[in-house]
């Protein structure tokens, strides 16, 4: 044979050679699903949680900085916050972290208002309430400066004294780097300064992974474990991966999902899922990162344990004030047991 006819059968082979592997790929990527659905309630246990605004326990300080003075009757009107803890009874969430960041330079959190505060328990009765606090590292959140942290610890402490009822603090500080000891220093004041009984929650960040490769919102395994034995429970941030496509995301998620489980230990972990829309801001799309998608990847994990692992708690939403309808009924249809409300004492 000719070495010009076979040069040119040889790059036939290969050329068909790569439109079959093209091909298989393709078809293989088709009929991938890496989600799961469940809706049977398997993995809802009635103690999930939610992160909310600023405003239900916000000072009357915060309506006029930003200009919200109208709004401030709809957050202070007893039958709204009625409204607001039925509906959260109604979806099974018991865990709620209503907004007071940032810290001061001081390190005091951010100002509450009183009786809004006691009005707030009021209504949320049978929840565990811990206001969310802290802010933006090295701006309004400097666990590396000793007099911050003192003001911080003093500060949480007087919130919680005065307010008895609350159970506890959820600490948020971003971004926050895997092996910051400076943070976890901050965990260990904060666990000697809070009342007795008192929880510690923080908002922990998901595991490294190549599909995003920031380190400062990422946490590797070791670091996990050194945060995870510092507190009472873990809501893991499992979203803001800049990813396109919903296949990977939820396959993300889902790998997440077995790795903050199984790197826990005994501490309680809320799996933080994506319920807003920030458009343009290039780390979150909502047509990716959003509650069916989050949900399918934590089912195709869950459903793999023989039984559900002792660090599982739930799920928490990020955010109240993003929740939309469809979301609230994604939940009831693909997570929660359908029997009903979580009652108070559960």
């Amino acid at each position: 044979m000719p070495p010009s006819r076979s040069k040119r059968l040889s790059t036939r082979r290969q050329l068909l050679a790569c439109a079959v592997v093209g091909a298989a790929s393709t078809v293989a990527y088709v009929v991938w699903s890496p989600g799961a659905t469940v809706k049977d309630g398997r993995h809802d246990l009635g103690t999930n949680g939610i992160w909310m605004q600023h405003a239900w326990l916000g000072g009357d300080g915060w309506f006029t900085q930003y200009g919200k003075e109208a709004k401030k009757p709809l957050f202070r009107d007893p039958r709204r916050l009625a409204e607001a803890a039925a509906l959260l009874r109604r979806h099974r969430i018991r865990d709620v972290f209503p907004h007071l960041c940032p810290a001061a330079a001081s390190g005091a959190i951010a100002s509450h208002d009183p009786a809004q505060t006691e009005r707030f328990l009021d209504a949320f009765e049978g929840f565990r309430v811990m206001p969310w606090v802290g802010g933006v590292l090295d701006v309004s959140a400097r666990p590396g400066d000793r007099a911050w942290r003192e003001g911080f610890t003093r500060s949480i402490r007087a919130l919680l004294d005065a307010h008895p009822r609350m159970a506890g603090i959820h600490v948020n500080i971003e971004p926050c780097p895997s092996g910051h000891a400076p943070y976890l220093t901050l965990l260990d004041e904060l666990r000697a300064g809070l009342p007795k009984g008192k929880q510690l929650s923080v908002a922990a960040y998901p595991p490294t992974t190549v599909l995003h490769p920031f380190n400062d919102i990422h946490w590797d395994e070791a670091y996990f474990r050194e945060v995870a034995r510092r507190v009472d429970q873990l809501a893991v941030m499992m979203y803001d991966t800049a990813l396109t496509n919903g296949k990977l995301y939820k396959d993300l998620f889902s790998r997440w999902t077995r790795e903050v489980l199984d790197w826990a230990g005994a501490t309680p972990v809320l799996l933080g899922l994506p319920a807003y829309d920030d458009p343009g801001v290039g780390y979150h799309h909502a047509d990716v990162e959003n509650v069916p998608n989050a949900l399918a990847g934590a089912h195709a994990a869950l459903q793999a344990y023989p039984k559900l692992p002792a660090s599982y708690q739930g799920i928490a939403l990020y955010s109240d004030w993003e929740m939309t309808e469809d979301e609230w009924g994604t939940l009831r249809a693909q997570f929660l047991r359908p029997e009903g409300p979580r009652g108070a004492s559960s």
